[in-house]
């Protein structure tokens, strides 16, 4: 199909508008899919019959919704792009940061989330990923019996852990809401891992979600995920009063 027959001339007015609108649904309806360049200004100006000025107007909106990227060089111009979910999960940490998002509503969020999520689980995951999400937790408390544990590879396993149990609901949007929620931003879980106590009863959570789950058991596999926030609640509530004590200490001898 060629672009001259997806798209139709645009009316003066709201034609930079128009024109993004018209791309865009081309674009979601993969008549031009990712990777592939937009026609040039010039052949944009021909298509919709328009001057430069109101193509620009409409590729730079294009790009804000993240549906183009420009590439500069011989071979330059808009090109469609795929949408990576790490993106997304870094403008909604930047949104959060910006708008002033306290921990207890991200924790309350993603405990919300984590509750559906394991419901859906334990319906829909087969025996075998309920094994594996088992297994994986056993590997974790393995990993902490390392007298340093690395923390960085806590945190990463930690992520994979959710979003694998993301996906044992069989529901694509919970899956890249919680790969956009580990990639961005997080509900301060790193606190956990940071302190030895706090880490090993994480660890034991982890498993006894996981085995709940194994098990067929949603009242107490939410029992367990309810524990875990309720204990992440207490690490932050423990870090705040921890850096409020040594900053009242700082001001006193300054």
């Amino acid at each position: 199909m060629t672009t001259q027959s997806i798209f139709i001339p645009v009316q003066i007015g709201r034609a930079g508008e128009d024109i993004a609108l018209q791309i865009e649904a081309a674009i979601l309806e993969e008549k031009i899919l990712p990777g592939e360049r937009l026609p040039s200004e010039r052949e944009l100006q021909n298509l919709f019959q328009c001057g430069r000025g109101v193509i620009r107007e409409a590729v730079r909106a294009l790009k804000q919704k993240g549906l183009v990227e420009i590439r500069k060089g011989a071979k330059g111009g808009a090109y469609v792009k795929n949408i990576d979910i790490a993106n997304v999960g870094e403008s909604l940490g930047i949104l959060l940061k910006q708008q002033h998002v306290g921990p207890d509503n991200i924790v309350e969020f993603r405990e919300s989330i984590d509750r559906v999520i394991a419901v859906l689980a334990i319906a829909r995951a087969s025996a075998a990923e309920k094994k594996e999400l088992v297994a994986d937790t056993e590997k974790l408390l393995e990993l902490l019996k390392i007298e340093d544990p690395d923390q960085d590879i806590l945190a990463q396993h930690d992520r994979v852990l959710n979003i694998r149990l993301a996906k044992m609901s069989k529901n694509p949007i919970f899956e890249w809401v919680m790969e956009a929620i580990q990639h961005g931003f997080s509900s301060h879980d790193y606190a956990l891992y940071d302190d030895s106590e706090y880490r090993r009863k994480t660890a034991e959570n982890w498993n006894a979600t996981a085995c709940r789950i194994a098990e067929n058991e949603p009242v107490k596999a939410l029992n367990s995920i309810s524990a875990h926030y309720a204990l992440l609640q207490s690490c932050i509530e423990q870090k705040k009063a921890k850096t409020e004590g040594l900053s009242e200490n700082t001001e006193a001898f300054g």
